[in-house]
């Protein structure tokens, strides 16, 4: 069963295309993530946030993927994460056209 994995910050920026250009080698890495499926990146500028939705292949993939971003956010500067881990319902997700795969 395929896990969700939310996750948001406060973050100053940057945003829209200088966060993608500041964050691109970032994002080829996480591609090589045990477990990982994809993220779906998200931003707000207007209320300083940033984060992302992220698919796993199992809970414990998800879960060891939080441990080791928390760490590396918090090396940033970045401590108060906001996190959950959820189990999906595959068959609703199906119905809604919800992405279970790359």
């Amino acid at each position: 069963m395929a896990y969700i994995l939310q996750v948001d910050f406060q973050m100053n920026g940057p945003f829209g295309d200088e966060m993608a250009e500041a964050f691109t080698e970032l994002a080829k890495s996480i591609n090589e993530e045990e477990g990982f499926i994809y993220k779906i990146w998200t931003e707000s500028p207007e209320t300083s946030e940033a984060g992302g939705i992220y698919l796993f292949e199992t809970k414990e993939t998800a879960q060891n993927y939080l441990t080791m971003h928390t760490k590396r956010l918090a090396g940033f500067g970045i401590t108060d994460i906001n996190a959950k881990i959820f189990a999906i319902n595959t068959k609703l997700t199906e119905i809604t056209n919800g992405p279970l795969s790359k």
